[in-house]
């Protein structure tokens, strides 16, 4: 058996950076020629321990950020203005664009429209909770207001 280190992912071997055991075969004939491995090499295998780390580290970092941006998206409170009838049914609805625009202005941070989850457009005046999904997996619920434009 050869030892092959993984570029990436491989259905029923393994994932990108694992160190397998293959046939010396199957690493020459199909998995360096198509570029998913490498033999391994005592440095080839401290190369691949340093990437590893260093993708931990960053899924960590982006992860810890992930958190920081929902919880200044939980304080935040939004105040969509828009034009209604007098039984404040609004004309037209609020939308995932018009919500992403106004956390655009209101915080400076891009997110994503079809991150925001809406069972269906706001179609009344009132106030409502709002779940945004952050990368990384973290969610907020952002307390939005949707009024009547004057």
């Amino acid at each position: 058996m050869a030892q092959a280190i993984l570029l990436k992912d491989v259905d029923e071997l393994g994932a990108a950076g694992d160190a397998v055991d293959v046939s010396p075969g199957y690493l020459r004939n199909y998995l360096v020629p198509r570029r998913l491995a490498q033999p391994a090499t005592d440095a080839s295998l401290q190369e691949a321990q340093r990437r590893r780390e260093a993708a931990e580290r960053a899924a960590q970092e982006a992860a810890e950020r992930a958190e920081e941006t929902a919880a200044l998206l939980a304080k935040t409170v939004l105040t969509i203005q828009h034009r209604a009838g007098e039984d404040g049914k609004l004309y037209g609805s609020v939308t995932n664009a018009e919500i992403a625009e106004a956390i655009s202005e209101a915080r400076g941070l891009r997110v994503d429209r079809k991150k925001i989850r809406l069972d269906e457009p706001i179609r009344e005046i009132g106030t409502y909770m709002i779940e945004i999904e952050v990368s990384g997996g973290a969610t907020a619920r952002v307390k939005t207001i949707v009024a009547e434009a004057k």
